[in-house]
């Protein structure tokens, strides 16, 4: 829609977190600052965060940590325990966290229960050794909200923030505005 006579034919900018409107973490509870690593001294990342290009393809929807076999799990957050047990050949443990996020580990010994409820810290059970999915032991750790998987260490870094023109937010690219993209370092 053309501006109105004498008005600013600019767009408006307003602040956004990166990446654009998306499933985020931007208004989770607790803070950023109550999140803890799930193992002892923050594990290695032996592989990141790769979503699928569409919900039913092939990808890594969580990361990889190197830990050693035996090794305490802890609860990255308070929340209760909504699974323990095993799933095919291996140790589970899911916590639901405040707003609907959901943090899963595994392969874990469980020594907790469905409907206990944790804090942020405690044992949540044992790293089991051999899974098949790393070349070393490593716990894998997924965060979800809802049906949309998320990189669990975005509890622990928060995007960037930076200014993107109204129309842009709004969906009207092309209208006026550039959309500026800000990477973090090592990523691309």
């Amino acid at each position: 829609m053309p501006p109105e006579r004498g008005e600013d034919p600019s767009p408006t900018p307003l602040v956004s977190a990166s990446p654009p409107p998306s499933p985020s973490l931007a208004s989770a509870s607790p803070s950023a600052s109550a999140w803890r690593w799930p193992v002892d001294a923050p594990g290695r990342v032996l592989r990141d965060f790769a979503p699928p290009a569409a919900p039913w393809l092939a990808g890594h929807r969580g990361v990889d940590l190197v830990a050693n076999a035996g090794s305490a799990v802890r609860a990255a957050g308070p929340g209760t325990v909504s699974f323990a047990g095993r799933v095919a050949d291996r140790g589970v443990v899911t916590v639901l966290h405040p707003d609907g996020l959901r943090t899963t580990y595994l392969p874990v010994t469980p020594s907790v229960r469905r409907g206990d409820r944790i804090d942020a810290g405690d044992v949540l059970g044992v790293l089991e050794a051999g899974y098949r999915h790393c070349p070393v032991d490593c716990l894998h750790w997924s965060l979800r909200r809802g049906a949309a998987y998320l990189s669990p260490l975005l509890l622990f870094h928060r995007p960037p923030v930076r200014l993107l023109p109204h129309r842009d937010v709004a969906g009207e690219s092309g209208r006026g505005g550039t959309q500026v993209r800000s990477r973090r370092p090592g990523t691309t």
